[in-house]
């Protein structure tokens, strides 16, 4: 279809009575139609016509968004960042996949020019830390734990504030380009990291991103799980893949939205995480 076929068909929403076969035809074009119904938008001081134009935005952005996740997962799931920045695109459809590679490479960087060879693997940690946590002073979201943006890597990078698994997937990041043996470890209630170094008889230890990459022993974990009164898991202490990493982000998102009692938002978010189930 031209340009101008394209605005002829939008401007056929205005009629009731043909509207949803408008509507229909509109969703077959898919997401490179956006920009007209955007253009649309903001010509129309119609209120209506306004939100029909945002409930059709967000479908198609929304159906697309479905189409990446698959693909993502299918592929493989070997791109952290990606599979972090899909989910943030659920809020934020402009979210830069550049941009958050960017601020990650800045943090590698900074740790980089800090990190010695001959390094202990606790100091090398203690480096990472204060990069983290002193200069760039990435810290909890205590007052706003259930907030949707703790959810967002764009938003957690831009405030400094996010919620325990957000600023794990941040340090591990930055850990993996550092080439150090970083992993995630999904423990109940709490992400955290495990340090597993490549020298014979050393012990693993663990991050608490959410406690300014304070130093955990294995013991710690278990006496952890043991406050909770439930069963020890191998998985508690063991390493987690990417794709537990982004489902984990997804409950975390889906329970933000049932807090904020926004079912809808909720319903989508769990047909995202179906996806990757």
């Amino acid at each position: 279809m031209t340009n101008k076929e394209i605005k002829a068909l939008i401007s056929l929403l205005d009629d009731p009575e043909i509207a949803p076969q408008i509507q229909d035809k509109i969703q077959n074009l898919g997401e490179s139609i956006i920009p007209f119904l955007e253009e649309s938008w903001e010509e129309t001081l119609d209120g209506q016509q306004q939100q029909r134009l945002e409930d059709l935005i967000h479908h198609l952005q929304f159906e697309g968004l479905q189409q990446r996740l698959k693909v993502w997962r299918e592929a493989g799931a070997t791109d952290l960042l990606e599979g972090m920045w899909l989910l943030n695109t659920y809020q934020y459809p402009d979210a830069d996949y550049q941009a958050l590679n960017r601020a990650i490479e800045q943090l590698r960087f900074e740790a980089w020019t800090a990190l010695r060879p001959e390094m202990h693997p606790a100091d090398q940690v203690q480096t990472l830390n204060y990069v983290m946590f002193r200069t760039h002073k990435f810290a909890a979201n205590t007052q706003h734990f259930h907030s949707p943006a703790n959810s967002m890597l764009q938003r957690v990078i831009e405030t400094k504030r996010g919620n325990p698994l957000t600023l794990c997937v941040i340090y591990l990041l930055v850990a993996q380009r550092l080439h150090l043996p970083v992993s995630g470890v999904n423990l109940p209630n709490l992400f955290v990291l495990t340090f597993r170094p490549e020298v014979p008889g050393a012990e693993p230890f663990y991050i608490n991103c959410y406690n300014r990459g304070l130093v955990l022993s294995r013991t710690d974990i278990e006496h952890y799980v043991s406050q909770l009164n439930i069963t020890s898991n191998p998985i508690f202490f063991e390493p987690c893949s990417n794709l537990d990493i982004v489902r984990r982000a997804l409950r975390n998102l889906q329970m933000s939205f049932e807090r904020l009692q926004e079912p809808v938002k909720a319903v989508e978010v769990a047909l995202l995480l179906s996806i990757l189930e």
